[in-house]
C-alpha cells in the first residue's frame, strides 16, 4: 500500500528549504520539514521492516522486507530534527551521522544511506 500524504508537497519542500536557510526556523517549520521527508522516504522505500523516528515530530515504517506490527520492530533507526534534515538535504551522510553517534539505528535493515539525500540543498 502506497504511503498517503499528509503534508501538502510544495509546503513541505518549502519548510525543507526555509531550515537550509536558517537552521533557527521556527518549530512549526521544523515540523513541517520532518514530517515531509518523512513522508518522502516512505514513498521512495515503502514497506513495514525498519521505523525511522524523528521525535517528536514523526515516526514512519520503510523498506521492504519482513512486516512489523506490534510493540519495538526489531530495525528502528532514530535521531533528532536537526540530524534528520541534515540527512535529507545531504549536509551530513549516514556514516558520518552513524559514527558520530547522533543516529541510534538498530537492526540488520536501519541502513538509510540508500535512500538519502531526499532533497538536495539549493546552491
Amino acid at each position: 500500500m502506497a504511503a498517503r500524504r499528509r503534508i501538502n508537497p510544495v509546503e513541505g519542500r518549502a519548510a525543507v528549504l526555509a531550515w537550509c536557510a536558517d537552521p533557527g526556523v521556527k518549530r512549526a517549520e521544523i515540523a513541517v520539514a520532518v514530517r515531509y521527508s518523512l513522508e518522502e522516504l516512505a514513498l521512495q522505500a515503502p514497506g513495514r521492516s525498519v521505523e525511522v523516528r524523528v521525535p517528536p515530530f514523526g515516526a514512519v515504517q520503510v523498506i521492504e522486507g519482513p512486516t512489523h506490527r506490534r510493540g519495538t520492530p526489531p530495525n528502528v533507526v532514530e535521531m533528532n530534527a536537526a540530524t534528520w534534515l541534515a540527512l535529507v538535504v545531504g549536509d551530513l551522510t549516514w556514516s558520518e551521522a552513524a559514527d558520530s553517534g547522533d543516529v541510534q539505528a538498530s537492526g540488520g535493515r536501519a541502513d538509510l544511506s540508500a535512500y538519502l539525500p531526499l532533497v538536495r540543498r539549493p546552491g
